[in-house]
């Protein structure tokens, strides 16, 4: 194998003629990426997409799971639907290929597509190899293509053992659950993510709120809180307590002690994926799907002027590692443009267990490549995100700021009285971090050890506990992060799923768990309480990384699990108590017997609870609702509902008229052009022309 260089490549460019073209196939996930790639590489390259997986496990054989769990767990894969035609243009490309590189994304997943493309479209070992980059930039492609690799059967084996396990948990349990309860599916790890809002919500309703006082007393220029007497800590339970303070009280305030310290505020290291999803929750408000799906093309390629370059390294790790290349053309940026005063160091962190490390935290791929630079290039969203995600970056090679914290304590009468202040004595990474980070100044007045002052008044406030917050997408991903449950680049899968089940609803930002969520938690915890938590989830994680490392026989792990975790289903199957349906409080007219609401494909429905032996259902009537008159026939505009449950509006004669608006039409011509005039977000607009009605 002759290892590519770029000035090799373009030698044989020139020497092929093009009958001889395409003679290397590159194979990649995304159909944006293929096109960024391929702007790197030669005529000799041809560069195509598998747009994402090509197959999955059947879901045929037994319980329908698409796995021969008496043949050591044997998967049946059977293409994704819709993906035949990719699968065979795919085959005729390898077919006119003498080499194929798989250059799938660099993690398990990606390598486990690699290697599925390979056993789908026959590639044999001699005719492939499999290439790895973390950034889609010139240099790490064209560097990828130098150092060919095979594919890591270990990382394959894990992925499948983690695809294997999920299926069976996953049909087992949302098979029980659909027949048991009102819940829609469960999971290995979407069930325990739902176990740990149900909880926190437990904690807040069994809170008890407890009072408690404070004292302040406030002098010109700074206030000052009660918080000992003499050597004790001081807590204030109740009005009575806290009028024996006030009368014990002298009318003078002496300082005490002060004392002046200088801290270091510490950078924080570049961004993994978890990080990077809270601090764009916290800091953009982007949820976690919103946010990878940006990444995801921050990563895989925008046009910039005459280029096209992938603007961050990929968006899906577990370590806070940096390059040395990148480590040192940052210090040297740094260096250029803030002063080599601003210059930190590495830092390392202590490594999780868990944690793969297996390529660079989420950096810019360019660090000369700033915000302000791109910023024409991008949308609004992804400008925010990549500036986010650079200075994050930048800041991590900083110094750490240095504050001068002073606190004063106040005494009278053995009571004592503490006054915070703070002042930024160096910004260090904050010089390209503040916004993201606040360190205002609290700045006190000149004081002095045994300075007296007389309070212009002292303030008591009554306070009361309060319970645990409920957890917003943030702090729920810090957690599942915390306690190594799942994978960071699902945690955003997680979230959209347990909302689309109706297992919770968000409330000020917060998750809050429905009846149903609750109930679906419970069920599942007094059945599968040992398998459904998190020491168990978290475990689960540990063994797959052993498989991934070559330490551990994956078909013995799912011996394992499914030898402890069947017994259990079936033992549920038999003795978990059946919902009763809710009754309507009609009576059937066919045999007079209660009628019910009842579940089905196309959601729910009323029937008649004395079923099977009465069929009878309930038509129900569809109420219309009628906007305005058509205006391209005679029928009427009316509210309707896409095949994914989207309202739009359209005409009621359709299919022979098909007039429809997304946007509610107001019944009103455009003064300008004669179309229907509609309410849009931004107000009255024609659904034709550039008209905007003014308010």
């Amino acid at each position: 194998m002759i290892l590519l260089t770029e000035t090799k490549i373009t030698s044989i460019n020139k020497k092929r003629g093009r009958d001889e073209m395409n003679k290397n196939l590159v194979i990649v996930e995304s159909p944006s990426k293929s096109h960024t790639i391929e702007k790197y590489l030669g005529n000799d390259f041809k560069v195509v997409s598998s747009k994402g997986h090509i197959r999955d496990l059947a879901t045929s054989g037994k319980y329908g799971l698409g796995v021969d769990i008496e043949h050591d767990f044997k998967p049946d894969y059977i293409p994704i639907p819709g993906k035949k035609k990719v699968i065979n243009e795919l085959k005729k490309d390898v077919k006119d290929s003498d080499m194929v590189y798989l250059a799938t994304d660099p993690d398990r997943e990606g390598e486990a597509i690699s290697w599925h493309l390979k056993d789908t479209l026959n590639i044999k070992d001699g005719h492939y190899k499999r290439i790895l980059f973390h950034e889609i930039t010139k240099n790490a492609v064209l560097e990828a293509l130098k150092n060919p690799k095979d594919i890591d059967y270990d990382l394959v084996k894990s992925q499948e053992a983690r695809r294997i396990l999920d299926r069976i948990i996953g049909f087992r349990l949302s098979k029980l659950i659909q027949s048991k309860t009102g819940g829609k599916s469960a999971g290995r790890v979407q069930s325990v993510a739902l176990k740990l809002i149900v909880d926190r919500e437990r904690e807040i309703e069994n809170f008890v709120s407890e009072e408690y006082w404070t004292i302040t007393a406030k002098f010109d220029g700074f206030d000052s809180k009660l918080f000992k007497y003499k050597e004790e800590d001081l807590e204030l339970h109740n009005k009575e307590e806290v009028d024996h303070v006030l009368h014990s009280l002298g009318d003078t305030f002496t300082v005490e002690e002060i004392t002046s310290k200088e801290r270091s505020k510490k950078s924080k290291p570049a961004f993994i994926t978890s990080t990077l999803q809270q601090e764009s929750s916290t800091k953009l408000g982007f949820n976690a799907k919103k946010t990878m799906s940006i990444a995801q093309k921050l990563y895989e390629g925008i046009d910039i002027g005459n280029d096209t370059v992938g603007l961050i390294t990929y968006m899906r790790t577990d370590s806070t590692r940096l390059s040395d290349q990148f480590i040192k053309a940052t210090y040297k940026y740094i260096n250029d443009t803030y002063g080599k005063e601003y210059i930190g160091y590495v830092k390392q962190t202590k490594k999780k267990e868990n944690v793969q490390d297996a390529h660079e935290a989420i950096r810019p791929t360019d660090i000369y490549r700033t915000p302000i630079q791109v910023k024409p290039y991008l949308s609004n969203d992804e400008y925010k995100l990549y500036k986010l995600i650079y200075f994050r970056a930048l800041g991590s090679l900083m110094k750490d700021a240095k504050v001068k914290a002073t606190t004063v304590i106040l005494d009278n009468q053995d009571y004592k009285f503490k006054t915070n202040g703070q002042i930024l004595l160096f910004d260090g990474y904050l010089k390209v971090y503040k916004e993201y980070e606040s360190s205002e100044d609290v700045i006190l007045p000149e004081l002095h050890e045994n300075d007296a002052f007389v309070a212009e008044e002292i303030v008591d406030e009554q306070h009361f506990t309060k319970p645990p917050a409920r957890y917003t997408e943030a702090k729920l991903i810090k957690e599942l992060d915390k306690l190594s449950i799942g994978r960071p680049s699902t945690y955003a899968t997680i979230m959209e799923t347990i909302r689309q089940r109706d297992y919770v609803t968000m409330e000020d930002k917060k998750f809050k768990p429905t009846e149903m969520g609750i109930e679906t938690t419970d069920k599942l915890q007094e059945f599968f309480s040992n398998i459904i938590n998190v020491e168990y989830t978290a475990n689960m994680e540990s063994d797959l990384d052993k498989v991934a490392d070559g330490k551990k026989d994956e078909v013995q792990l799912l011996k394992d699990f499914y030898s402890e975790f069947e017994p259990l289903v079936k033992t549920a199957f038999s003795n978990m108590e059946k919902k009763a349906p809710e009754q309507t409080g009609e009576n059937c007219p066919q045999c007079g017997s209660p009628l019910v609401k009842r579940k089905g494909k196309y959601g729910e429905f009323v029937a008649c609870s004395n079923y099977p032996e009465c069929k009878y259902i309930k038509k129900e009537e569809k109420q219309v609702i009628e906007i305005c008159d058509c205006p391209n026939c005679d029928g009427k505009i009316i509210e309707r509902k896409s095949k994914k449950g989207k309202i739009f509006y359209g005409c009621n004669n359709f299919p022979k008229c098909k007039t429809a608006y997304w946007d509610k039409p107001t019944g009103e011509k455009c003064p300008e052009c004669g179309s229907m005039l509609v309410e849009a977000k931004e107000g009255i607009k024609c659904s034709s022309c550039d008209y905007k009605k003014e308010k």
